[in-house]
């Protein structure tokens, strides 16, 4: 477990937090953790990181969500989902990668009804896959809306070349406890990932969206 007490991270969080009052920023901020790895070679696949986090008190604005369906699911998804893709569209959208690259950059999630996988693989993995977005499968009788609402509040930690890498966890306009919590709970996810745990964490920063950071390991 990673050495440091509850108080520790509450500290820097309000530190940060009365930072950003100084600034007086007319939109509301994120609040971010930054992680530097050392002593890990991310050449090694295993070493990677690639989890999917669902925060105890959610990402302060809700992660935007696709979903690739036909059917019935697209009916009953319509209402829950940011996008609906249909397999149609599919084609339109492997020839428009311009197109298709805005629309995953604007969306944080995919989730596609299983059938659909290997035509997306093959279609529009090569935007997908890249950046860590490839569809989450999701079988027939599954509950779209407990698995979007959980979406919606998970946040995407990913290292694969750069040792270097950042995940929201929260917004300012959060209690600080609830970004405390939120924090530590991201930070023994990534911990237990890794291969010497806490060794392999050269230092972890908090910052809000335009604001300085703060050393919290």
């Amino acid at each position: 477990m990673i050495s440091m007490t509850d108080k520790k991270t509450l500290e820097v969080v309000e530190k940060i937090i009365e930072d950003s009052k100084k600034l007086n920023r007319s939109f509301e901020e994120s609040v971010d953790l930054v992680f530097n790895l050392k002593n890990i070679d991310l050449n090694v696949p295993k070493n990677r990181i690639d989890e999917e986090i669902l925060l105890p008190h959610g990402r302060g604005k809700k992660a935007k969500v696709a979903l690739c369906a036909s059917g019935e699911l697209a009916l009953k998804s319509k209402k829950h989902v940011d996008l609906l893709i249909k397999p149609e569209e599919i084609e339109d959208l492997s020839n428009d990668k311009k197109k298709f690259k805005k629309i995953v950059e604007e969306h944080d999630f995919f989730v596609s009804e299983a059938p659909l996988m290997p035509t997306i693989g093959k279609s529009l993995g090569t935007v997908l896959g890249p950046r860590g977005k490839m569809p989450r499968p999701l079988q027939p009788n599954a509950d779209i809306s407990d698995t979007v609402k959980k979406l919606r509040e998970t946040v995407k930690v990913r290292a694969k070349a750069n040792k270097t890498f950042h995940t929201i966890a929260g917004s300012l306009k959060m209690d600080k406890k609830e970004i405390t919590e939120n924090i530590n709970t991201i930070l023994k996810r990534v911990e237990a990932s890794l291969e010497r745990g806490r060794m392999n964490i050269g230092s972890v920063y908090v910052k809000t969206t335009m604001g300085p950071s703060e050393r919290l390991i």
